[in-house]
């Protein structure tokens, strides 16, 4: 393999730009809420398909994150306070967009005792409220891996409970300083043997990964009870970020897939735009 990095994304990571009435709409409803998306905040290259689509996956607990990880675009820093009125804002919201799927997730808290998991909690609740039908999937940190925080969202009991391992172990000092891999392995079994709530993890690749710790990462994953699994290609937000190391081309993806569902993963989606939360009304539809 050359060691020169990529300069150009491949055809198949080219995206239309972001337009259209729903977009419109989308984009109208977050600010009048007062509102963060993942989808802006991440700088996420499938935001116009998604808001077209009527969805969006929400942010909260405020725009800054207390860790810097190489890969992502959410702006670190010190953030404020948590806002006692955002469950019910986004709950509103979700509800005015008559959601069937809402998408919660977060910048990282390590600031807060709890590192956040109660504010899940209560969106989840308010979400209950306002939309009693829809199902309700939360994308968390580790939340520091306070004793609690796995029975907090058992709790809750969102219908899929995602936490993204990101990448392998081997690079995480480079790409996640901060996080932790068997930390984030233990709140993944600790949720699911705790209880019937589907959960589900995700992976970037082009990072300098190689297959066969891949295999490895897809083996813990179904050790610990993972059902679901996101694997899609990292791009760098900008020339300061971590860089991408290879375009995978789908193909190779797909191979990758098989490679997980071989390890024991029922549900992988596999491509290289898909994203945590990208579809995620269709994979959970596709989980049961």
């Amino acid at each position: 393999m050359s060691n020169e990095l990529p300069k150009r994304k491949p055809p198949w990571l080219r995206v239309t730009g972001f337009s259209g009435r729903q977009f419109e709409q989308v984009s109208h409803l977050l600010r009048a809420h007062g509102l963060n998306t993942v989808c802006q905040a991440a700088n996420c290259p499938n935001r116009g398909e998604c808001f077209n689509r009527g969805t969006a996956t929400f942010l909260i607990m405020g725009p800054l994150c207390t860790r810097n990880c190489r890969f992502c675009d959410v702006h670190p820093g010190a953030p404020d306070g948590l806002d006692a009125e955002e469950p019910t804002r986004v709950a509103e919201a979700a509800a005015e967009l008559k959601l069937k799927h809402v998408v919660i997730t977060s910048v990282t808290r390590d600031d807060l005792p709890d590192g956040g998991a109660g504010q899940f909690v209560k969106v989840v609740a308010e979400i209950r409220r306002f939309l009693p039908e829809a199902a309700v999937e939360i994308l968390t940190p580790d939340f520091k891996g306070v004793d609690n925080a796995a029975e907090l969202m058992i709790g809750a009991h969102p219908d899929v409970f995602n936490h993204n391992l990101e990448t392998v172990p081997r690079l995480y000092p480079e790409v996640r300083p901060g996080a932790d891999y068997e930390r984030s392995l233990t709140l993944l079994r600790q949720v699911g043997e705790g209880s019937d709530i589907a959960t589900k993890s995700g992976l970037m690749l082009g990072l300098g990964e190689r297959t066969e710790e891949l295999k490895g990462v897809f083996v813990d994953l179904a050790r610990v009870g993972v059902s679901i699994l996101t694997l899609g290609q990292y791009l760098a937000p900008s020339k300061e970020h971590y860089q991408v190391q290879r375009y995978v081309p789908p193909e190779e993806f797909e191979q990758i897939g098989q490679l997980a569902r071989r390890a024991g993963l029922s549900k992988v989606f596999s491509a290289p735009l898909v994203r945590s939360s990208y579809r995620a009304d269709e994979a959970m539809g596709e989980s049961h």
